[in-house]
């Protein structure tokens, strides 16, 4: 009969088979209430789940780091019974948790309205009111296929088909409502309170642009009200800085049709660009790399012996031909760089060899996939590699993690989340260089006191990596720069140095990206800043505005003289009122307005004003150049 350890090492002893939730309640009455499942060994599952011997139990309420992903799965189900009572001619799909909630597609026409939304959500309320229990159930597979069929739920019998015949197939059941799914689920529709459907998409059935258009609905869901309160609120927070909008409002940028998922820059959205890779440029400089450039179309060939077309493929790349032959648009930088470093023998006295590149790239993401600069298929990656030796490799991967913090600290992040991510199913290179590569990650991070999370199996194909996660002023989360330990590219391309000994070896490739992609960089800083960039990376940080027509030839003054010390001004002098101007280059969110009047003609001053409105008084100009000049040299 079996004894229950609990985390706290109490054991509890049992003269019968016992389900989670019995051992919840013999614990504690309010333990059983709250329980939604729990960890019973290494495995996740229901409370109606029976324990026949000897196991490490806990508990999983709302408050554990494993409630949260049970409720969204659970309420992804509450949402596709509620659209069934509504819609009983639909067809339900996938239902997968993501991040910050989850979705579910259906195959129905005409297609989800938001006032359908509004309907589903209160549907689902009242079944939560029913507090339904959900039940498990396990049938034979063959039996499950002609199950969903007999339901004229086709794409559920598609699924299943895809299984093994001889495994058991799992479904859940909440009253007239049965799916399919590994689970597990809250015990009933009660604990399912806190959540708020966001809004319809399209999607391709399988994510292929071959089969049919489903309708996608996303939502989340929280423990409690409190969260989803906090949570909608940041959401509303987000769309207010949706880099989009502000990106046409304040004429930074624009996509259109003609070149999907390829930005055109206008000028002051191509300044902050600039700015953003004349500071890494400064970065490469300051820590000994040679700055290179590779051809932006090489041979198909080059990629398939870096192992890139075999994992990316055709779908994945954009390519062309030309005279009989096949050419690929790159991807990514790494191939030409070994292209660069072979040429001429290297030693091992000239290595650490650190090579970096702003080099545009493409991609061929999903139309559906495409985002605004978050994702696109024509960025400029701040790349780097380092090559080289065995010794080199741990003091190597040290100066990146400085660098990175150091960058991210000059951007305004300074909460960092770190991953380290290991080999996946799909790589190149024997287990062994892998172990190396991981333990040398591993070893770097736990010497400087980092806290990371193992992130198995999502490694990149050719090494494991370090990732970098960046929380932005409105708390959301973003995978920003990686360092990735390779053994085996270098190899496959032909790298070699010789050694001390003579010998020919492979030097070990470190690939870093802090920022990632430029672009995706630049829409995060538009909006973690909301548009309003410090002096630093503001494309245009002063405007200088007359009030009559009487001081514009003293404002041009100005202006050339703010010129001269490097400073990003423009001015105005329409025959407009000057609080008409003061709001518009408000509105443009140029972080300081300085008005000239007969006073400050007089004087020789300017009046300073902040984006925020603060009157900061009258200035000498000097005084007013060295203040800026003390802010874009500080990065405040």
């Amino acid at each position: 009969m079996p004894t229950i350890t609990l985390p706290d090492q109490k054991k509890l002893k049992f003269d019968h088979p016992v389900s989670v939730f019995e051992v919840a309640e013999n614990i504690g009455a309010g333990l059983a209430k709250a329980a939604l499942a729990a960890r019973v060994n290494d495995q996740i599952v229901d409370t109606s789940f029976v324990i026949k011997d000897d196991a490490t139990v806990a508990i999983i309420t709302n408050k554990s780091p494993e409630g949260l992903d049970i409720i969204r799965h659970s309420t992804a189900h509450l949402m596709a019974h509620a659209v069934k009572q509504i819609f009983p001619h639909a067809q339900v799909t996938i239902g997968p948790v993501i991040e910050n909630g989850f979705f579910y597609d259906f195959a129905i026409e005409p297609a989800f309205s938001p006032e359908d939304l509004e309907k589903i959500e209160k549907r689902m309320a009242e079944l939560v009111k029913l507090d339904i229990p959900i039940k498990r159930i396990e049938m034979p597979r063959n039996d499950a296929i002609e199950f969903f069929r007999n339901q004229e739920e086709y794409y559920k019998a598609e699924i299943i088909a895809e299984i093994p015949e001889e495994q058991q197939i799992s479904l859940y059941q909440q009253a007239d409502f049965t799916d399919l799914c590994r689970g597990p689920h809250v015990p009933n529709t009660s604990h399912l309170k806190a959540f708020k459907l966001t809004k319809i998409a399209g999607a391709y059935w399988r994510g292929d642009s071959n089969n049919k258009m489903l309708q996608r609905i996303y939502g989340t869901a929280f423990g409690d009200k409190k969260e989803l309160k906090t949570y909608l609120h940041c959401m509303e927070e987000a769309g207010k800085r949706d880099h989009r909008k502000i990106g046409r409002a304040l004429h930074l940028f624009h996509f259109q049709e003609e070149a999907p998922g390829m930005c055109f820059w206008h000028a002051k959205g191509w300044q902050i660009v600039q700015t953003v890779i004349q500071y890494m440029r400064s970065k490469l400089a300051k820590y000994d790399y040679q700055e290179v450039s590779a051809p932006l179309i090489m041979d198909k060939s080059l990629w398939e012996k870096s192992g890139h077309w075999e994992k990316f493929g055709e779908e994945g790349m954009f390519s062309t031909q030309s005279e009989n032959r096949h050419y690929v648009i790159k991807p990514m930088n790494c191939p030409g760089h070994i292209q660069i470093f072979k040429q001429g023998l290297k030693s091992y006295r000239d290595l650490p060899l650190r090579m970096g590149e702003f080099g545009l790239c493409h991609r061929n993401e999903p139309s559906g996939t495409l985002h605004g600069l978050l994702r696109i298929r024509g960025f400029t990656q701040d790349d780097a590699h380092v090559f080289c030796t065995p010794d080199q490799l741990q003091p190597e991967i040290n100066q990146l993690i400085d660098i990175v913090y150091e960058v991210y600290k000059d951007f305004g992040f300074t909460d960092i989340k770190v991953r380290l991510a290991t080999r996946p199913d799909k790589r190149i290179g024997a287990d062994e260089v892998w172990g190396e590569a991981e333990k040398a990650l591993e070893l770097s991070l736990t010497n400087r006191n980092i806290e990371f999370e193992w992130a198995p199996g999502e490694g990149a194909f050719y090494g494991p990596k370090i990732e970098f996660h960046l929380r932005d002023c409105i708390d959301r989360v973003w995978q920003c720069g990686t360092i990735q330990v390779d053994f085996s590219m270098p190899g496959r391309l032909g790298a070699e140095y010789v050694a001390e000994d003579g010998s020919r070896q492979v030097p070990i490739m470190i690939h870093r990206a802090i920022l990632g992609s430029i672009e995706r960089f630049v829409g995060m800083l538009i909006e973690h800043y909301a548009g309003l960039f410090p002096p630093w990376l503001a494309p245009i940080q002063v405007v200088v505005m007359d009030i009559t027509d009487r001081q514009a030839e003293y404002a041009a003054k100005v202006v050339e003289k703010l010129k001269k010390h490097g400073i990003k001004v423009i001015s105005d002098l329409r025959n407009e009122k000057i609080g008409f101007k003061i709001r518009e280059h408000t509105l443009q969110k140029i972080p300081y307005l300085l008005v000239v009047g007969d006073r400050e003609l007089e004087e020789q001053t300017v009046a300073v004003r902040t984006h925020a409105g603060e009157d900061l008084g009258s200035f000498q100009v000097n005084a007013f150049i060295d203040r800026i000049q003390a802010e874009i040299e500080s990065k405040l």
